[in-house]
């Protein structure tokens, strides 16, 4: 039997086509975006030099990203998950909950180092002009690596594992910006961001823990 006609000429399969190709649209606005905002600054970027970098209308930049700042949420996005993937092709899930928060920070500060410039003028505009700290993704994700170490017995249980997650996005992102507040920098921002994890993993774990 042939298949059943949606009504507007498409036939089963379309809608994962269709959204690929929505996606890579919006990949290719974001990496213009990203290689804009590098070249030539944040706020001298406009959604028109966008959409001429990605070869694409000006409607369709507004259609992905309703405001500029969206390719600073992108933005931060792309990093959690890079570092997401990372950590499950080499099975971290699993181990001690401190190694999990260190190796987490680790890579994350390695990705910085890999593109300072880009982590410069855009975690420099995310504090500026985005919501850096009234984003809660990174202070979820490390409260759920917290709330986990209580499962397992390494983290206090009277802990408030939302809180210590925040504390830890507010470490990292104030460690970041300080990172990128001189030239060259000012310190090894690995080491900096595993002190500042040492400090407070003193008053979260349990004795057997440490």
């Amino acid at each position: 039997m042939p298949a059943a006609d949606t009504g507007d000429g498409a036939r089963p399969g379309n809608g994962g086509r269709r959204e690929r190709r929505r996606q890579e649209v919006r990949e290719r606005l974001y990496e213009a975006a990203v290689s804009l905002f590098v070249e030539q600054g944040f706020t001298a970027t406009t959604m028109d030099s966008i959409a001429e970098r990605a070869d694409v209308a000006r409607a369709t930049v507004f259609y992905h990203f309703a405001q500029k700042i969206g390719f600073l949420e992108e933005w931060g996005r792309h990093r959690r998950g890079q570092v997401a993937a990372i950590l499950a092709a080499d099975q971290v899930q699993g181990r001690p909950v401190a190694e999990q928060l260190r190796r987490y920070l680790a890579e994350m500060a390695r990705i910085n180092l890999a593109a300072r410039r880009e982590s410069v003028v855009l975690m420099d505009a995310a504090a500026r002009y985005g919501g850096l700290f009234r984003d809660p993704s990174l202070d979820v994700e490390l409260a759920r690596l917290i709330a986990c170490g209580q499962q397992t017995g390494e983290i206090r249980a009277d802990v408030n594992a939302a809180q210590v997650g925040g504390i830890l996005a507010v470490g990292y992102f104030s460690t970041v910006l300080r990172w990128i507040a001189a030239e060259p920098p000012p310190f090894h921002l690995p080491d900096e961001l595993d002190a500042m994890l040492d400090i407070v993993l003193r008053g979260v774990l349990t004795d057997r823990a440490q």
